[in-house]
């Protein structure tokens, strides 16, 4: 969620959450009756197949352009490239081809939408049902902390066969957007309330009520977005109601429990983890003036055992492996280059709406430890704000499941079923019955 590092899961996820990229071979439906070539993928649009409120698959190009295949995902989640021995959809003559079922591509409109923010120009596009239905939910996905364009991604479209219009645009910095790249919640939450206001102009007469989605990094400026201009409904995947600053004391606090040390030994070894959080943190909001003594002392404690240098956090463990001497040369330039709101108050944001909520929660998110997310969210929840909260146990950030493998790390498979449907229809505000895994954490 924070770009000081970025582990290679996270790395994963995020070009994921923008292209649509596959993190694994994915879960296996039945295969296809024929193998895709480079030559039938291209004869397949970036797009949905299907039926609208339906089952449906997306299929659009990989990023890379010389990448064989076509990037697919269906509703369920499962997800991989149609190049893949074992895939379970091809493109064959313009349809996708699953099983022995022929799946037509779902009509769309899809408008290109330029719109100014703070003085910047920015651009998107807006992705509505070709129909004249004009009581479907209008949604501007906010996306997290990648640099890529989310145009012609997989999520727009997943959400658009859904019944849902949906407008997607390139972050400040990236993409056809100018400015700076970012990551002030502060003023991305400028631009996508400026987004939501354009999608609606644009979409003016065709839809019923408008609101934003948010994935991770979007949990901190989709709801800032709201408290801008007025919303309708707001939802978060795997996303923090905690600072940057409580990010990385959490992750790194789940690595030592990762670790099994034992119960004394894991609480003086999360001591050791909040006294070197404390120091990274004195750093990064004095610019890197202050707070080296108790880096110092805070490293020394945590180098001292065994399995000291493998906790890293979020950018903890980086800065604890660079010299005091480098740090005050170069600290700022590495670390805190992008405006980042270390000590950013995401509580009293939420205190300020009473636009509902949905927030999804992935169980075993270790790039986004939930504990604390949790906690506040039920207490908004409890003192009477509209907010619903779901919990799919076994994934991690992103909603994907995964496989454990021998160090330690996690692959991810697929995205777990329900939690695009789950999307869906909170979005058309009729959310009910099972999805999926999901547990229901406010009596929904």
């Amino acid at each position: 969620m924070v770009k000081a590092k970025q582990p290679a899961m996270q790395k994963k996820i995020c070009a994921a959450f923008a292209l649509g990229l596959s993190l694994a071979s994915p879960l296996s439906a039945q295969p296809a009756a024929t193998a895709a070539t480079a030559s039938t993928a291209t004869s397949c649009a970036n797009g949905a197949y299907g039926t609208i409120g339906g089952d449906f698959v997306v299929l659009v190009r990989p990023a890379d352009s010389a990448a064989a295949g076509l990037r697919y995902m269906f509703r369920d989640g499962r997800r991989g490239s149609t190049a893949a021995a074992d895939t379970p959809v091809s493109c064959v003559n313009g349809a996708a081809l699953v099983g022995m079922q022929k799946w037509s591509r779902i009509a769309f409109r899809e408008t290109p939408l330029d719109f100014q923010s703070v003085g910047t120009a920015m651009h998107g596009s807006l992705i509505e049902p070709d129909n004249p239905v004009a009581d479907r939910p209008l949604v501007v996905m906010v996306h997290g902390s990648e640099r890529s364009s989310p145009i012609g991604g997989i999520y727009g479209y997943a959400m658009a066969a859904q019944g849902i219009s949906v407008f997607v645009y390139d972050k400040r910095g990236t993409g056809a957007s100018g400015g700076e790249y970012t990551q002030n919640f502060d003023l991305l939450g400028e631009d996508a309330a400026n987004a939501l206001r354009a999608a609606r102009q644009s979409a003016d007469g065709r839809y019923s009520r408008a609101g934003f989605f948010g994935g991770s990094q979007g949990g901190w400026v989709a709801p800032r977005a709201a408290t801008i201009t007025p919303a309708d409904f707001v939802a978060i995947g795997f996303g923090l109601v905690a600072s940057p600053i409580d990010e990385d004391r959490e992750q790194m606090i789940s690595e030592v429990r990762a670790l099994d040390l034992g119960t004394d030994v894991e609480a003086a070894a999360e001591a050791r983890v909040n006294a070197l959080s404390a120091a990274t943190a004195q750093l990064l909001l004095s610019g890197f003036a202050d707070g080296y003594g108790a880096l110092d002392t805070a490293r020394g404690a945590l180098y001292a055992q065994s399995w000291g240098r493998r906790i890293a956090g979020e950018y903890s463990g980086a800065i604890a492996a660079m010299s005091d001497e480098d740090l005050r040369r170069i600290g700022r330039a590495r670390f805190d280059n992008v405006e980042l709101i270390w000590n950013y108050d995401a509580m009293a944001v939420l205190r300020r709406l009473d636009t509902p909520l949905l927030w999804v929660l992935a169980g075993d998110d270790r790039e986004a430890p939930i504990e604390t997310t949790r906690t506040q969210l039920l207490a908004l929840q409890q003192g009477g704000r509209p907010v619903d909260i779901f919990l799919f146990p076994g994934t991690d950030h992103g909603m994907w499941e995964y496989v454990t493998l021998p160090d330690g790390s996690r692959d991810g498979t697929r995205i777990t079923d329900g939690y695009l449907r789950l999307l869906g229809d909170w979005s058309h505000g009729r959310a009910q019955g099972a999805y999926g895994r999901g547990e229901s954490l406010t009596g929904r």
